[in-house]
């Protein structure tokens, strides 16, 4: 291996860490569920590698179990997914000169790989798509790995799953956290925490995540257009020229 991709992987490995803290024990919450649904191993592999979406594979099963139809898959997967429009969307210049990556990259942006591509500086000398698809992959690597580690011990063993479901909350909390450290402005926390708490007062419980995105967006939009015209930046990370 030479030095170069060496050096991106040791970097990609390091920032991803506490994505793995999170993403196996939660896939491997997600291959037990598999497993005690009836299914074999090999469903958790293709769906974790093909669908990659954590909270739709974990409805899935349910879905399975209850002979849900594909036009029922789509649109709830759509629904539940609506959010990643907006990290698309904040994304484009990024990806622009990604080149034969991009396809992967769209595909493979998750909640916690989008948190560490806005936050993560760029190693010096480093080409931006390959440190870029080094997280991504690593991060479904990850993810793919929790879920055959369940599935397979469900096929074994049986456990408890009690307290499992937090993991993805506490993996949430760690990333924001770090965001927060790595920001030049608190404006983006402070809309999204305005906009959580309108939400939660007026919608009910099954659309405080849409309505709190589009409120948010909507609030950010409005303070990029102000911002602008008084010559204020409100990145959320200190950028610099991408190579």
């Amino acid at each position: 291996m030479d030095p170069e991709n060496k050096m991106i992987i040791l970097s990609a490995f390091k920032i991803t860490f506490p994505v793995l803290l999170g993403y196996i024990p939660l896939g491997i919450a997600f291959g037990l569920l598999l497993s005690g649904a009836g299914y074999h191993w090999s469903y958790a592999l293709l769906m974790s590698i093909f669908i990659y979406a954590g909270s739709v594979q974990f409805i899935s099963v349910a879905l399975l179990v209850a002979g849900a139809g594909l036009t029922e898959f789509l649109i709830i997967t759509l629904l539940i997914n609506l959010r990643h429009s907006f990290y698309g969307l904040s994304m484009i210049a990024r990806f622009s000169d990604a080149g034969k990556f991009k396809p992967y990259l769209i595909f493979a942006l998750t909640d916690e790989t989008y948190a560490l591509l806005i936050t993560t500086e760029l190693p010096e000398n480093v080409p931006k798509s390959k440190f870029y698809f080094s997280i991504a992959v690593m991060n479904h690597f990850y993810w793919v790995a929790g879920s055959i580690l369940g599935a397979v011990l469900g096929s074994v063993i049986d456990l408890d799953l009690k307290g499992m479901a937090f993991v993805l909350t506490a993996l949430f909390v760690v990333l924001t956290i770090e965001q927060y450290y790595h920001s030049n402005t608190r404006v983006p926390f402070i809309a999204a925490i305005g906009a959580g708490g309108i939400s939660l007062a007026l919608f009910s419980p099954e659309n405080i995540l849409l309505f709190s995105i589009l409120i948010g967006t909507l609030f950010l939009a409005v303070y990029e257009k102000i911002a602008r015209s008084k010559n204020i930046s409100m990145s959320t990370t200190d950028q610099k020229e991408w190579p």
